[in-house]
């Protein structure tokens, strides 16, 4: 492992001077199960590590804040899992958390560390943006508050300026009841990344937003307004033309280990069909 200095603020402010000067030679440092690896296998070989972990304004946990449910950078999936308001609210973020890695990982790994890496086969990234999640970047300047669609540019990038780090994300409650549903294609069972990742949201209205990952440079999502995805009088026949409306701008990477195109296109859509019962399963169970 390369040498490094361990930096370890303890205020926002501590945090946003040190990465005004030293931004470009530092990693951030929260739940770290992503960076330690990249550190040990010297895939990075920073010249600084600052842990975020120890600054009380970045430790707000999971809380409702004038009609948002705002979830701190230190959060970890687990804790995700646990929360009553998530469940209330937010059950397919749910169940991306709960197939993040294994116990011990969920443990350490936060939801915000694993939103900033911007991997296009993140879980959670799919239900945040069924959700409409914001994310709420502090620096130098003024707090942005940012649409996480506009977040992530491709794999790895971000719109994150220098000197600047997520604090929390916001989740808006929803004011229509909707169902949501996460699901995953792996190559094996357990804690594989997925080949394919997606989440449907299903509004009373009829309304239906799909997000898919793993196959482009960043996860994609679509709206639908025609409502007949969740018309159940609509033929198959129609439906699958909606569907590939929406999965047009799927474009999985040829050099990628885990599956080839072709496989993940298919898969495609049979999770989103899988998605979309689940969904409406939930809308008519109240929403969950």
């Amino acid at each position: 492992m390369h040498d490094f200095e361990y930096i370890r603020p303890k205020t926002i402010d501590e945090a946003v001077s040190f990465l005004d000067v030293h931004g470009p030679d530092a990693r951030i440092l929260a739940g770290g199960t992503d960076l330690l690896i990249q550190l040990r296998n010297n895939d990075i070989q920073p010249s600084f590590v600052l842990d975020l972990k120890n600054i009380p304004e970045l430790q707000t946990g999971i809380q409702m804040k004038n009609g948002f449910v705002s979830i701190g950078a230190t959060v970890t999936m687990s804790e995700l899992i646990m929360n009553p308001l998530i469940d209330r609210y937010f059950p397919a973020l749910i169940d991306a958390a709960e197939v993040v890695g294994s116990v011990q990982i969920r443990n350490r790994a936060t939801l915000v560390g694993n939103i900033c890496n911007a991997s296009p086969a993140a879980d959670s990234a799919p239900p945040l943006l069924v959700y409409g999640a914001e994310v709420i970047a502090v620096g130098s300047k003024e707090a942005r508050h940012i649409p996480l669609n506009d977040f992530f540019v491709r794999s790895g990038v971000t719109i994150l300026q220098k000197g600047e780090f997520v604090a929390s994300i916001e989740l808006p409650v929803p004011r229509k009841k909707m169902g949501a549903a996460h699901v995953r294609r792996t190559r094996r069972r357990g804690h594989d990344l997925a080949s394919v990742t997606l989440c449907c949201g299903v509004e009373e209205t009829g309304t239906v937003r799909l997000c898919y990952g793993s196959v482009g440079p960043r996860p994609i999502l679509v709206v639908d307004e025609s409502g007949v995805l969740a018309d159940e009088r609509a033929s198959e026949e129609a439906k699958a033309a909606i569907f590939e409306s929406m999965f047009a701008q799927a474009s999985p990477s040829k050099k990628s280990m885990r599956a080839s195109p072709a496989y993940r296109l298919a898969m495609l859509r049979v999770l989103g069909r899988q998605a979309l019962k689940l969904a409406l399963e939930r809308l008519h169970e109240g929403g969950k």
